[in-house]
């Protein structure tokens, strides 16, 4: 899988409602040690805004929409919409994000190859672009 690409999950269409799923190895490139997700996010504010030196993440949209914007050690930002539960984004490590521009009743939920580890967080954007370019 490419660096921060939309994944297009199967849709089985049934008249009595769809259904999606994902699977490894399948539709994600990574075994799921931890699920979180995001909802409730009152308007105009932003999630995220950091990387991972490990961890690598799969993030859905199951309801509503928002933004996932990626920021380069350039400074330049690449902006994906989720707005469909079929579609979803793969970010690799080392990829900083944020999350923006949540829809009423948005829930974005998060697949991750890895465990809670605080220390895998990069919360400085200038650290981060040293440790892209080092």
């Amino acid at each position: 899988m490419q660096r921060n690409e939309q994944v297009k999950l199967p849709q089985i269409f049934d008249p009595r409602g769809n259904l999606t799923f994902l699977q490894y190895p399948d539709q994600i490139p990574f075994e799921i040690k931890r699920v979180f997700w995001t909802y409730d996010v009152p308007g105009g504010e932003i999630r995220g805004g950091h990387a991972f030196r490990q961890q690598q993440e799969l993030i859905v949209a199951l309801s509503g929409s928002f933004d996932v914007v990626i920021t380069n050690e350039n400074g330049e930002e690449i902006r994906t919409s989720l707005n469909r539960s079929y579609n979803a984004l793969f970010l690799p490590k080392m990829t900083w994000r944020h999350l923006e521009n949540f829809s009423t009743n948005a829930v974005a939920l998060h697949l991750s190859d890895t465990d809670y580890l605080k220390e895998d967080y990069i919360r400085d954007f200038e650290i981060y672009k040293e440790l892209k370019n080092g």
